[in-house]
């Protein structure tokens, strides 16, 4: 019998005990509850009780025993696996329903599954995420044992090609250069670009629409701006390469510059219109969270209300607004596809937005999906450069807690 197959026996049978778990137990509280005898809870929070005392373990036992089987290598038969998970749903019915007692709290032991279930999802969490740093960490150190790590960081040349040769046995790689500065170069001025285009008109049309805009154009207007957050990163790209770059060759045509056809400036401003969305919701939501009574109280006092946007509204929000942008700065430093399809994949350390350039997420996209065997030092450098991206993207999270903090701190301060 296959594999689906049993699933859906297991499935099927799984749901059928759980359905008499329910049904038993709150039959036979039911019963004592008739009998006249005082309950601590009600019949049917003794029936989930018995539910999850049914499925829960037998669940837990078959997600370990495909973690078994999945990531450790384990010759487990699926079938004894799922029977055995049956035959503990089994005992934690009867189980469960021995325990449906007028003395028996059913409505603290399911508070107690609920608190252990969220400290479970928590706990993936946290180690889904030391789970991929390790994984980048072992395949980084592979490539600093190939090349140095100070090379590495301050070198102003990406040429992996004699990487190629070599793993094709015709060279020991020694010509090749794997200096990541143009490659993050490139990933914060793009980045900048989008920061400049969408923080200005996300946070003004969030201050519009939470502060000036009637309550039928903000009715109209907000999901309007919001469905640019739905549009596939591919047609932003086509956007990009096809509309906003020779818009911006020949603005810089009419001034006299000469840029490429793949600038940084194209996917930078298309990027930050894909940003707006992100920052212009947000900043909303934190902004019209400000009490209602200090926008009062300054209008009170003799200030415009674009006194009090300035000197109330913003600084008490001002934590959401740094959220948000941070967010956003996430979203640009991630984005591969507008990139790959306006600005190019050369990696060219240069100051002068006009010309081509590529970002470390396009060089990692290329290195994990050429042709190189996986111990090479080409593909090995995807993982070198996401290691010190995700160290640049924890700056910056460190960085912006800090500047919350601060805010938060002043503002409490000056409302003393």
């Amino acid at each position: 019998m296959q594999t689906n197959q049993l699933l859906l026996i297991f499935c099927g049978a799984l749901l059928l005990l759980g359905l008499l778990a329910f049904f038993a137990g709150r039959s036979k509280a039911t019963r004592l509850r008739s009998a006249g005898t005082a309950m601590f809870a009600q019949p049917d929070q003794y029936a989930w009780f018995t539910v999850l005392s049914t499925a829960g373990p037998a669940v837990v036992v078959s997600a370990l025993g495909a973690f078994v089987l999945l990531l450790m290598g384990a010759d487990i038969p699926t079938l004894y696996l799922l029977s055995a998970s049956l035959v503990i749903a089994a005992i934690g019915l009867m189980v469960s329903l021995n325990q449906v007692k007028p003395d028996f709290h059913a409505r603290q032991a399911i508070e107690r599954v609920i608190r252990m279930v969220l400290a479970g999802a928590a706990l993936i969490s946290i180690f889904t995420t030391f789970g991929i740093l390790f994984s980048i960490i072992s395949e980084a150190l592979r490539f600093f044992q190939m090349h140095s790590f100070w090379e590495f960081i301050t070198g102003t040349t990406w040429n992996p090609g004699a990487s190629f040769l070599a793993s094709a046995g015709r060279g020991d790689g020694s010509g090749a250069e794997f200096g990541s500065v143009p490659l993050f170069a490139g990933t914060f001025m793009i980045t900048a670009i989008a920061m400049l285009v969408a923080v200005p008109i996300g946070l003004l049309s969030a201050i519009y629409m939470s502060e000036y805009a009637p309550r039928n154009v903000r009715t109209i207007a907000k999901p309007v701006l919001e469905v640019l957050a739905g549009i596939p990163t591919v047609v932003y790209g086509f956007f990009a390469a096809i509309t906003v770059a020779p818009i911006i060759v020949n603005i810089a045509g009419f001034f006299g510059l000469d840029a490429s056809y793949n600038n940084a400036v194209a996917p930078g401003v298309v990027m930050g219109i894909m940003i707006i969305p992100f920052i212009s919701s947000l900043s909303d939501d934190v902004i019209n969270s400000v009490p209602d009574s200090m926008r009062q109280g300054s209008l009170a006092l003799g200030m415009t209300k674009g006194e009090t946007i300035r000197d109330v509204v913003i600084p008490a929000a001002l934590p959401g607004i740094i959220s948000a942008t941070l967010l956003g700065m996430s979203r640009a430093l991630g984005e591969t596809m507008i990139v790959v399809m306006a600005a190019g994949m050369r990696p060219n350390l240069t100051a002068n937005p006009l010309e081509d350039m590529t970002t470390v997420t396009v060089r990692i996209v290329a290195a994990l999906t050429g042709d190189q065997e996986f111990a090479s030092a080409e593909t090995l450098s995807a993982f070198a450069l996401g290691l010190v991206l995700f160290a640049v993207t924890l700056t910056l999270n460190l960085v912006s807690v800090l500047m919350i903090r601060r805010f938060r701190e002043k503002y409490r301060v000056n409302n003393l």
